[in-house]
């Protein structure tokens, strides 16, 4: 019998030193999701009322579902002063800009915003370029900590399903 215990606590033992670090490896699901966590940031803290744009765009869009699944995201999120300076777009003109401009065009700007993968700083500015989720590249200068020539303001806000990066100014495809 003690034979028995010692092989199954051997065996416990030896399953725990193997999954472990693959468990160690697996996202944070039981926190926000990115969606989450952005409306959680525009509503306190020193980023309160930074990303009306942003969320407005997400959700007039009914990309929230897509933004919110399991797989793991970046997003480079521009600040409302972003979307005013380099398209003269606000929370309260977003359907303005999906109808003159074509809900593919703004949707493939909003996917030009976020990437696959949790993507924290250092691996941003580490990089080159990153596929983003519309197929297109963004170039990232890490001397100038830019990205598409927006500056990188805020890094590494995390999510259940990535991470979030604050950009000053728009990305355009």
């Amino acid at each position: 019998m003690r034979r028995l215990t010692l092989a199954i606590l051997a065996g416990a033992l030896t399953l725990g030193l193997v999954a472990g670090p693959v468990a160690a490896k697996q996202p944070d699901t039981s926190g926000s999701n990115i969606v989450d966590t952005a409306i959680a940031v525009n509503k306190s803290g020193p980023y309160a009322g930074s990303f009306d744009t942003l969320i407005a765009l997400v959700v007039k869009l009914d990309l929230a579902n897509a933004l919110s699944q399991r797989g793991q995201l970046t997003v480079f999120a521009p600040t409302d002063d972003a979307f005013q300076t380099d398209l003269g777009l606000n929370p309260g003109n977003v359907d303005a800009a999906i109808a003159a401009l074509g809900r593919g065009t703004v949707t493939d700007i909003v996917l030009y915003h976020v990437a696959k993968g949790n993507r924290d700083a250092a691996e941003v500015l580490g990089s080159s370029k990153i596929r983003m989720l519309n197929g297109d590249f963004a170039k990232v200068d890490a001397s100038a900590g830019t990205i598409d020539g927006a500056p990188i303001i805020v890094t590494n806000v995390p999510a259940s399903n990535g991470i979030i990066h604050a950009v000053g100014g728009v990305l355009l495809p």
